[in-house]
């Protein structure tokens, strides 16, 4: 098995928008519609403001590099705000979310963020499971879904 490695990346990266059209596809498969509406722009994720990583085996950017998975933090407020958290169904079950979501939270504090808060939904377990693992607790909703029905916001302090 090739190792894991995790790299920054740029959200408008044709490997990586790639990689969302397929999350969000997943998502419209959970959720119908588009899966997410929530606006998001490549440079919500730029430094020192936001960052992106992707998981990958291969050499970085290199022709055998193959994307595992990703994720990305913007500024909301004082906190990050984790966006498009997304493992292929090939790589789940080996740890790719914990390594993407330990970088995400190095990435923030060291930018320095104290918390790092989400929205997901209540038809995905997998994540809601790693995000309590990892220590996050629910906190009041918040972003574009806030209110609607089956939404679920978690924050973790770094």
């Amino acid at each position: 098995m090739d190792e894991i490695k995790v790299r920054e990346a740029r959200f408008d990266e044709p490997a990586v928008q790639r990689l969302i059209t397929e999350a969000m596809a997943e998502l419209s498969r959970r959720y119908g519609g588009t899966g997410d509406d929530t606006p998001v722009a490549a440079t919500d994720f730029a430094p020192p403001t936001g960052a992106f990583v992707v998981a990958y085996t291969g050499s970085a950017a290199g022709s055998d590099e193959v994307l595992l998975g990703c994720a990305g933090w913007r500024a909301h407020g004082d906190d990050a705000e984790l966006k498009r958290m997304f493992t292929v169904p090939t790589a789940r079950g080996r740890g790719v979310a914990r390594r993407v979501l330990t970088a995400i939270e190095e990435s923030a504090r060291d930018r320095g963020c104290k918390r790092v808060i989400l929205e997901t939904g209540d038809k995905q377990p997998e994540a809601i499971a790693l995000y309590l693992k990892c220590g996050y607790e629910r906190i009041e909703d918040f972003g574009y879904y806030a209110g609607e029905e089956g939404v679920l916001s978690f924050a973790r302090i770094l």
